[in-house]
């Protein structure tokens, strides 16, 4: 059956009726949060799934999705989840601080359902593409479970911050308040005020939403949706599975942080770094620097400047404006003028010779956040050359969004990551639907 569409979309959200931990448990939640699926490593998971009642078991299980399918309702069924009574949005701080500054930032957010929208409606709209196989994975665990583990990130714009006030009175009275692997204080708080959560829904309503983080589970829920829906004669719109659990943070806030994300050059053949430097010679001024360990300041805030660190020597390259017309990609003008873009195509592709074709898949190519790391492993020789690059403004997310392209692949990292274990959100019928009491 076919849906009917909405003659307006809009981002519509709900408050959820959390599934938690029990009280006695959720006095040691330090032990039960996990990193997010696509960010845990094999380490971490190793040492998370000794505890019996850890969200990993849930979020990147040990055996199959039908496996922790039935994990769960045991869970359910034994109290070691509980559902809360009354729907509610919830709301999450986190505070943090970030290498090299003794700033305390707080990243201000609540977390909702939010109806599940097709790529094409414009409603909700994605900064990069996902990769087939960690969709699939995903998709079989929500459809096992009908469970969200863990909400993504979105963001909306108000430059009013309407919303703030209600979110820092809720936040006084926390339900946890936790500190996590990534050193960040998280904090969890509840507004239950059918008035207030009004005030939300109103303030989402008609606004677009980027999706920061989490594009392989938000596609998972489309998938889900369209699977149920072709099922469902009787589809309403309402069902559970037309909702998706999402964290959202307002893109004008100062506390709003993206890394950048650098690039290795590892197993390349005959990588000459005297050869690499004349074939950037047309494109870039290039400045030797004699302190490498210095790169990533002397960048900092330049359009189009990247350091090079091989093993014995560094340099800060920056794109001169003419040879930007030069570029053969066929991207629109905003995503070409990119810092990444510029450094996939005139560094990786002409330069180092990886046809950007191939670049996604490249063995060649790592991803590091750390910028130590990026210096340790070109001085080990674990990495032939390090690309240093600035972060990408939250201003040119919003507009490669709204331009309908999607960003170079790892062009974002929105720090911190979210954790699981705060809370789950079903979407089963019986358990997604608000009680008679509740005006929602």
């Amino acid at each position: 059956m076919e849906e009917e569409p909405n003659a307006v979309s809009m981002a519509d959200i709900l408050p959820i009726r959390a599934l938690r931990y029990n009280r006695e448990l959720a006095q040691q939640l330090d032990s039960l949060t996990s990193p997010l699926f696509d960010v845990v490593s094999e380490k971490q998971r190793k040492a998370l799934y000794q505890n019996p009642y850890n969200s990993i078991r849930l979020s990147v299980p040990e055996g199959s999705a039908g496996e922790a399918a039935k994990l769960l309702e045991h869970w359910k069924a034994t109290s070691i989840l509980e559902q809360d009574k009354l729907p509610g949005i919830y709301v999450y701080y986190q505070y943090f601080t970030l290498p090299g500054t003794h700033t305390e930032f707080c990243r201000k957010g609540f977390v909702c359902h939010i109806r599940a929208y097709d790529w094409d409606e414009g409603v909700i709209l994605r900064h990069e593409n996902t990769i087939p196989k960690a969709v699939n994975d995903r998709i079989e665990l929500l459809e096992k479970t009908m469970l969200h583990v863990s909400p993504t990130h979105g963001l909306y714009t108000d430059p009013l911050h309407e919303l703030e006030p209600y979110l820092d009175e809720a936040i006084r009275t926390p339900l946890y308040e936790t500190e996590d692997y990534q050193g960040v204080r998280d904090v969890l708080a509840v507004i239950h005020d059918a008035r207030v959560i009004q005030k939300f829904i109103n303030a989402l309503a008609g606004k677009t939403i980027i999706l920061a983080d989490g594009h392989h589970r938000y596609e998972a829920s489309l998938e889900l949706r369209k699977k149920m829906l072709k099922n469902n004669p009787h589809h309403t719109g309402n069902e559970g599975y037309n909702f998706h659990l999402m964290y959202l943070t307002n893109t004008e806030a100062d506390d709003l942080k993206i890394l950048p994300t650098h690039r290795l050059i590892t197993g390349l053949p005959q990588v000459d770094e005297r050869e690499v430097i004349q074939n950037l010679e047309r494109d870039f001024i290039i400045k030797p620097i004699e302190d490498a360990d210095t790169i990533n300041e002397i960048i900092a805030g330049k359009p189009w400047a990247f350091g090079l660190i091989f093993k014995d020597s560094t340099y800060k390259v920056r794109l001169k404006p003419e040879a930007l017309a030069t570029m053969t990609w066929h991207f629109p003008e905003v995503v070409k003028k990119l810092d990444l873009t510029v450094m996939h195509y005139f560094i990786i592709e002409k330069a180092l010779g990886i046809p950007g074709k191939e670049q996604r898949k490249s063995e060649h190519i790592v991803f590091d956040r750390s910028f130590s790391d990026c210096l340790k492993k070109v001085i080990t020789g674990e990495a032939q050359l390090a690309i240093i690059t600035n972060e990408v403004s939250i201003e040119d997310v919003k507009n490669v969004c709204h331009s309908g392209a999607t960003m170079p692949q790892k062009s974002t990292y929105f720090y911190p990551k979210v954790i699981c274990g705060f809370l789950f959100s079903s979407i089963k019928e019986d358990e997604f639907q608000t009680p008679p009491y509740s005006r929602f």
